[in-house]
């Protein structure tokens, strides 16, 4: 446990230390790019909720990453436009405000995630994962055919979201409130997997008899693991869309459900900060095999493939030892 908290205190560290170099040497593409895989980490923590604590394998969590994405593209579209986003029965206007969009993303993620847990926690295994993308999917072709939002062309927003006291147009100033974000979520999921809640759902991924023996209900248990995961991927999606100032319907795709799926796979299944070293070594690995070939992909999937077979913890269980965070 000790050597995993040194390596955890060491990567987050190296995050913010590539972050602090690149505004050194003037490289405020490289602050994006880190940028993007704190962003990443924030959406793997929020699968990895789900999927390393719960034992709940989703394949759909591209939904609440998207509506996330689309919750800052169109507020923000509607302050840029100065129309108004509903006019009855109540006025509702646009925001550029981050505060405000973060909580809306939050909020309805978290509502979308009541509504497919609620149906998806019915099944289990193969159907579970099935009805996951299925859900995910469905909001991908709805979000193609909403022509009214750019359709299949997406969204794009001209300037960043706005927080009190900081130019978020600065990459750097961008890139602490995100990594900010992920410290308070790290912490946030850290206490909740410690908490009598996590230990009772550590107990119903192992053994739902026994859970179900002393009064508990596993499915109450997966289905507030599975809003707090939803809920925690919509905040990401936010956050992407606004580093990027474009939203498209792509963020619902199930590409974007496996790559987040491959964060928390790299850097270790049940992990706190697994999805963290997993997001980075992705975009470490993008950033050097996309320069090689165009389909450097091939590559990833060699090396997912070796950490399945050869190593089932992950980064984490090569480097901080076999044992995992909430056993």
């Amino acid at each position: 446990m000790k050597r995993e908290m040194v390596f955890n205190l060491a990567l987050l560290a190296l995050i913010l230390g590539v972050a602090l170099w690149a505004q050194a040497s003037d490289e405020p593409f490289l602050i994006t790019l880190t940028t993007r895989a704190v962003i990443f980490a924030i959406a793997g923590v929020g699968l990895n909720f789900a999927l390393g604590f719960g034992g709940l394998v989703s394949f759909g969590h591209a939904a609440f990453f998207g509506l996330g994405g689309y919750v800052m593209g169109v507020l923000a579209y509607h302050a840029q436009t100065y129309t108004p986003l509903f006019e009855a029965p109540l006025l509702i206007q646009g925001t550029k405000s981050m505060p405000v969009i973060w909580l809306v993303s939050i909020l309805l993620s978290s509502l979308l995630a009541l509504a497919i847990g609620a149906l998806s926690l019915r099944t289990s295994g193969v159907y579970f994962i099935m009805i996951t993308l299925a859900f995910a999917q469905m909001l991908y072709y709805f979000a193609i055919s909403w022509a009214a939002y750019g359709g299949e062309d997406g969204l794009s927003i001209y300037v960043r979201n706005g927080f009190p006291g900081l130019n978020t147009m600065d990459p750097l100033q961008f890139f602490a409130l995100c990594f900010a974000l992920l410290l308070i979520v790290l912490l946030l999921v850290s206490l909740a997997a410690r908490s009598a809640f996590g230990l009772a759902l550590g107990a119903a991924r192992q053994n739902e008899a026994r859970v179900q023996a002393v009064g508990q209900t596993p499915y109450r248990l997966y289905l507030v693991a599975f809003v707090i995961s939803g809920a925690i991927t919509g905040l990401a999606g936010a956050l992407f869309a606004d580093l990027n100032r474009f939203v498209s319907p792509v963020m619902f795709s199930w590409q974007t459900s496996g790559e987040i799926m491959v964060f928390v796979i790299l850097g270790g299944v049940g992990r706190i900060f697994g999805p963290v070293a997993g997001a980075v070594l992705f975009i470490l690995l993008e950033h050097l095999l996309g320069g090689l070939s165009a389909y450097w992909h091939i590559y990833l999937g060699a090396i997912l493939l070796g950490v399945v077979l050869f190593a089932r913890g992950g980064l984490y269980g090569l480097i901080a030892g076999r044992e995992v965070a909430h056993d």
